[in-house]
């Protein structure tokens, strides 16, 4: 086990717990997102205190990578955290991405000098060329689980092999997401995949149940990352 997603849900009241499809949009035209962003950033770091080597994946939004603090926010929190800037990976959106200006081109630069981590997500389902992917400065890119759940048929593995091999050929890092059978990690590391997470190694869980995670998986030897 080498890492873990933060996912962010809102605890209604009336309707429990909801998606961040459900309120992000709502959040980013109210201008809400940059004060949410900050705050799952900050207890994401800070929930990674209790898990010493393990990295840290947070969903940014276009919006927060616009803002001329942004940088020093991301510095101050893992200051304050006490947490290496090489734990902590950003994800963006590929559709984000596309649409995004110069200003997240520079942010993201800057992250990546402070040793921060940087992830394009749900690589596949956005309109990104492979030049566009060459000049954008990102560590990782995450194919889509739609991709994934297609790999037992000819053309479904052929287009996943493909985005290898794009990775490989370019120096990043590669994980496949919503790996749920044993027959798709057989493939995804037949063909070279770094990392992969699913619910074929866990389902969304607590902050709380991360450590008990951590023990179940140290014998396993796999190359896992975990959604929390």
């Amino acid at each position: 086990m080498v890492g873990v997603e933060a996912l962010l849900r809102w605890q209604h009241p009336e309707q429990g717990l909801v998606a961040p499809g459900a309120f992000i949009r709502s959040a980013e035209e109210s201008g809400l997102i940059t004060v949410l962003g900050e705050w799952v950033l900050r207890r994401a770091v800070q929930d990674a205190r209790a898990w010493p080597g393990l990295r840290v994946a947070v969903n940014v939004s276009p919006i927060q990578l616009r803002s001329r603090k942004f940088v020093e926010i991301v510095r101050e929190v893992l200051g304050q955290g006490g947490v290496t800037a090489e734990r902590l990976e950003l994800e963006l959106t590929e559709t984000a991405l596309m649409a995004a200006s110069g200003e997240v081109a520079r942010s993201l630069a800057d992250l990546r000098g402070l040793g921060v981590h940087c992830a394009l997500d749900d690589f596949g389902t956005g309109y990104s060329s492979l030049s566009h992917i060459r000049d954008i400065a990102v560590d990782r890119i995450k194919i889509d689980r739609s991709f994934v759940n297609a790999v037992d048929t000819v053309p479904g593995a052929a287009l996943v092999e493909a985005i290898v091999g794009l990775a490989r050929a370019n120096g990043l890092r590669l994980t496949a997401e919503g790996v749920e059978t044993p027959e798709q990690l057989e493939f995804l590391e037949r063909v070279g995949c770094h990392e992969v997470q699913g619910y074929l190694f866990s389902r969304p869980v607590p902050a709380s149940a991360i450590a008990r995670l951590l023990t179940k998986r140290a014998g396993e030897g796999d190359r896992s990352s975990a959604a929390l």
